[in-house]
């Protein structure tokens, strides 16, 4: 949906400030996790936060509340205040130097309503709702988040959030934001103290890798090469999955995978869209890498209050022709398996996996990586003004990322978004290959004679 206001849209910042800790911290150096310190997650993730007008709250600024309120959750959080550095073997460690997290104030000249469903990834807005301070996104030596406040005219305002995302998770950020609601509400501390404990997470001595790990798969070991993408003509779009539309999609699967959760459903159709929309080698090899928490996984035993990742990558492969000539059952049956296979001790063998293999990126060949943050929380925080009308991701940051987001449109239907970035062209055919999702005969489906099925497993 356009804005729907004949007003250009525009955003008056203040300069950037770094907002310090309400008392004073410990003068400490705290070592991440092994899980924590992966090249993979050496970079800053976004997230925005739209609020409307409370009457209730007449007359007070929420720029100055939610400012006040992080300076008291970084006694708590005081390492969100330090600056990383490396140690031996590129080992992540934070000192706690007490030196702030960065702090802008903003002022929008429009209203929330005549944002209308824009609001939802990927934000056009995005750039002016979170100003990239200059010098701010490094990983070494900088600032570890970036919130900025941005007021609107009807009384409501926005905040956007950038983390370092070897801090935290989105779950861990997001229990920092509720500390972060709870104090401008006016509690003394957080009902959820911070545990760090990222030693509950290092690699074990000795390290041994246990499992595979297709997600960390060097390309060496591969007859694929990397699929080139048409970087200077990307396209994002984001897809509404409310429950009419996931009901349609199901009726593409047999009966007795029909009760496959929302999340392996939407995220077995968008993969198989994807590769389809690429027009690949059939003998290409694809994947498709989930986050999947590790909280509350028995044998793991992480405190509540841990706020580290708390998460592992498990990929699902298959050779592109037979990921799209077969039924979509079986990239949902991919989808499972990989899941699945996360227990314990696949977590475990990934973080010694960082330990002997040197901390490697995720794998350069064809990647589809998925995150669901539609039951994070974002949309629950609360700093006085009540919900969010819509918490989540601001879009996808790279070609070939989701973040799902839980998102109620102008229609009052609640459902899933997914954000993707796909050249112009693949975008044009992914939105085809959707939409046959939703409209081609399920009995023509299962008449075709399936590719013969080999286990890339």
């Amino acid at each position: 949906m356009a804005l729907r206001s004949p007003v250009p849209f525009s955003v008056r910042r203040r300069e950037p400030e770094l907002v310090v800790p309400a008392k004073p911290t410990p003068r400490e150096a705290k070592q991440l996790s092994d899980i924590d310190d992966q090249e993979g997650l050496r970079f800053h993730f976004p997230m925005i936060m739209f609020y409307k007008t409370n009457p209730l709250m007449k007359g007070k600024d929420p720029v100055r509340a939610i400012r006040e309120a992080v300076a008291k959750a970084l006694v708590y959080y005081y390492p969100y205040a330090g600056r990383l550095h490396e140690g031996p073997n590129r080992k992540l460690l934070v000192d706690c130097t007490g030196e702030g997290v960065l702090f802008v104030e903003a002022d929008a000249n429009i209203k929330l309503e005549q944002l209308g469903d824009t609001i939802q990834p990927p934000c056009p807005y995005r750039q002016e709702l979170l100003y990239d301070v200059p010098g701010s996104g490094g990983i070494l030596g900088c600032p570890l988040m970036l919130i900025q406040v941005t007021r609107l005219l009807c009384g409501g305002f926005v905040l956007a959030v950038r983390l370092n995302h070897t801090m935290s998770d989105a779950l861990g950020l997001v229990q920092f934001l509720n500390a972060v609601g709870e104090m401008a509400r006016g509690a003394c501390e957080p009902s959820l103290l911070p545990v760090w404990q990222r030693e509950l997470l290092n690699a074990r001595s000795p390290p041994r890798i246990t499992c595979i790990h297709h997600e960390y798969e060097d390309e060496s070991n591969n007859n694929s090469s990397p699929v080139t993408l048409d970087h200077d003509n990307l396209v994002h779009q984001s897809f509404f999955f409310g429950p009419k539309e996931t009901k349609a999609i199901k009726k593409h699967l047999p009966p007795h995978i029909r009760s496959s959760s929302t999340f392996d459903v939407i995220t077995a159709c968008v993969w198989r869209s994807s590769v389809t929309a690429l027009r690949l080698d059939p003998d290409e090899v694809v994947r498709i890498m989930l986050m999947v928490s590790v909280r509350g996984m028995p044998g793991l035993d992480l405190p509540s209050g841990y706020y580290g990742n708390a998460i592992a990558s498990p990929a699902a492969i298959s050779k592109a022709g037979t990921l799209c000539d077969n039924p979509l059952g079986y990239a949902v049956g991919l989808v499972k398996k990989a899941k699945a296979r996360v227990s314990e001790e696949y977590t475990r063998s990934v973080a010694d996996l960082m330990v002997i293999k040197g901390r490697p990126p995720y794998s350069t060949l064809w990647n589809f990586m998925v995150s669901d943050t539609s039951r994070v929380g974002f949309g629950e925080v609360d700093f006085g003004w009540g919900k969010a009308v819509y918490g989540g991701s601001v879009g996808s940051m790279f070609c070939n990322t989701s973040i799902f987001a839980r998102f109620r449109n102008s229609k009052g239907v609640e459902g899933v978004v997914v954000p993707m970035c796909l050249p112009s062209a693949v975008m044009k055919r992914f939105r085809e290959e959707l939409e046959k999702m939703r409209t081609e005969s399920v009995e023509d489906l299962y008449d075709r004679e399936p590719t013969k099925i080999t286990s890339m497993l």
